[in-house]
């Protein structure tokens, strides 16, 4: 009896262990994400204090430095701009497949649950199909096979009569022969 609730507790203890691991790959991908965004926040913060400072600086030579700023901030954003592409395709695969693969987890559970739900319905059924039958065979109600079976006849017995009607409507009426009396019995002398 031991060894089966040891036995209980580790399967118990797998299971869990299992769905935090499930859990802790779904919140990483989230995280991930989450730092991935903040990353191209910060990164275009960045572009634009770094903006700041170029135009700043280039305040000497208003042309100059006007150009090389709008240049150089263009070049630095594009480049963000593709780097946070890439990361952001990254953590949207590593989610997706962290959901999908919780997510066919579930649903075979799910289905294996409803399978098993059903045939111990089905049993269910047949039990009380079983014993209402018993029951009712003791009070002496027919069962539904019976009752087919007793209609079959009588819409047998039925046509039978039907056919010997015709039969007998059909026939002409033969005339009826008398039966020959029989011979009077001699009476036999009454005693007074």
């Amino acid at each position: 009896m031991a060894k089966k609730v040891a036995k209980k507790k580790v399967a118990k203890k797998k299971v869990t262990r299992k769905t935090e691991a499930r859990k802790n790959v779904a919140n990483q991908a989230q995280d991930y994400a989450q730092e991935i965004w903040l990353a191209g926040l910060g990164a275009f913060s960045m572009a634009q204090q770094e903006g700041s400072k170029l135009f700043k600086q280039g305040s000497k030579s208003i042309d100059d430095a006007t150009s090389k700023m709008v240049g150089e901030s263009a070049k630095l954003f594009e480049r963000l701009v593709k780097e946070g592409a890439k990361l952001e395709s990254k953590g949207r695969k590593m989610a997706t497949d962290a959901v999908d693969e919780v997510r066919g987890d579930v649903e075979s559970r799910v289905d294996g649950v409803r399978k098993s739900a059903q045939t111990n319905w089905d049993k269910l059924e047949k039990v009380f199909e079983q014993r209402v039958a018993r029951a009712l065979s003791r009070l002496g109600v027919p069962t539904s096979e019976e009752i087919r079976e007793l209609s079959n006849r009588v819409a047998e017995l039925n046509k039978r009569v039907t056919e010997l009607a015709k039969k007998q409507q059909a026939a002409p009426a033969a005339p009826k022969k008398t039966a020959p009396k029989p011979a009077a019995a001699k009476e036999a002398p009454k005693a007074d």
